[in-house]
C-alpha cells in the first residue's frame, strides 16, 4: 500500500526545515512531504511573494506536480494555514485528487479578525526586530548575527506583508472534509476566531490544545505528529465515512 503523502506548510519566516524534526515519530504509513516557500532554504534566490494569491499559486503547483494515486492530507501553521484553505479550495474544484484531511494550525479562521492591532510590516526596522524576537519562533542566535538577520528580517517582513494584507473573499462554500486544528493553550486567539473554523466543513472539525504559545509546534514536536498519525490512522480507516457527525465538534486538551 502507497503511504499517505503529508505536505507541510510553515509559517512566516519558516523554511521546510522546520517539519524534518518530525521524521522520527511519523508512522511509517505516511510520506513527510514539507513544502519550501520561495526565498528560504533550497529556493534562497528566488524572489519573494508579492501577496497571498502569489504563494498560493507557488504552492498549489507544487502540491500538483507531488500528486499520484497515493492519498495525501495537507497541514499548515499560522501564515501556512491561510494558504492550506486557499489550495484546499482550488483542489476541490478540480478534477484531481482531494486531500482526506486538513490540518489547521496556529491561526484563527479566515473570515474572523485578528484583535490584536499589531502589523508587523508596518514597523520600522528597531520596532520590528523587537517585536519579532517577543513573538518567538525566530532562534535567538540570529538576532547576535547581524549577517544572518540581514538575510531573515526582509523575508520575514515580506511574509507578514502577504499574510496581513489577505483578505478574505466571503465566497467560498463548507469543504466536505473533516479538520483538525491545532492551537497553542497561550496563543493570543479569540474564541470566535477558534469556532470559527467550524463555518467551513460540514464535517467534523476537531479542535486540539497543547502546551505553549504561537510556537507549540516547535515545543511539543511528538505530541504534535502523534496527533497527525492519529488523525490520519482514522481517516484510512473510515475514509472519512458518512458516520462521522455533522456539526459536531470535538475538544481535547493536551
Amino acid at each position: 500500500m502507497k503511504k499517505v503523502k503529508l505536505f507541510c506548510i510553515p509559517y512566516a519566516g519558516g523554511s521546510a526545515m522546520i517539519y524534518h524534526r518530525w521524521k522520527p515519530f511519523l508512522s511509517e504509513n505516511i510520506e513527510l512531504c514539507p513544502i519550501e516557500l520561495a526565498g528560504r532554504g533550497r529556493r534562497i534566490q528566488e524572489r519573494l511573494y508579492e501577496s497571498m494569491d502569489d504563494a498560493v499559486n507557488d504552492v498549489y503547483y507544487s502540491i500538483q506536480d507531488q500528486l499520484d494515486d497515493s492519498e495525501y492530507a495537507v497541514f499548515g501553521h499560522s501564515m501556512g494555514s491561510i494558504i492550506t484553505y486557499q489550495i484546499a479550495h482550488r483542489l476541490f474544484q478540480g478534477n484531481g485528487p482531494r486531500p482526506i484531511h486538513l490540518f489547521f494550525s496556529g491561526r484563527g479562521a479566515p473570515h474572523v479578525m485578528s484583535e490584536n492591532e499589531r502589523v508587523f510590516h508596518q514597523m520600522d526596522e528597531e520596532t520590528f526586530r523587537s517585536e519579532v524576537l517577543e513573538l518567538g519562533g525566530t532562534p535567538k542566535e540570529f538576532f547576535e548575527h547581524p549577517e544572518l538577520l540581514q538575510m531573515l528580517l526582509p523575508l520575514l517582513k515580506n511574509d507578514f506583508k502577504v499574510h496581513e494584507t489577505y483578505q478574505f473573499d466571503g465566497e467560498t462554500p463548507p469543504f466536505d472534509i473533516a479538520f483538525t486544528v491545532l492551537l497553542g493553550k497561550d496563543d493570543e486567539l479569540s474564541a470566535a476566531q477558534v469556532h470559527g473554523w467550524r463555518e467551513h466543513t460540514s464535517r467534523v472539525c476537531t479542535v486540539q490544545y497543547f502546551e505553549g504559545d504561537h510556537f507549540f509546534i516547535n515545543s511539543r514536536v511528538q505530541e504534535v505528529v502523534e496527533v497527525v498519525n492519529h488523525t490520519i490512522a482514522n481517516c484510512l480507516e473510515t475514509e472519512l465515512a458518512s458516520s462521522l457527525l455533522t456539526g459536531k465538534t470535538e475538544y481535547s486538551f493536551r
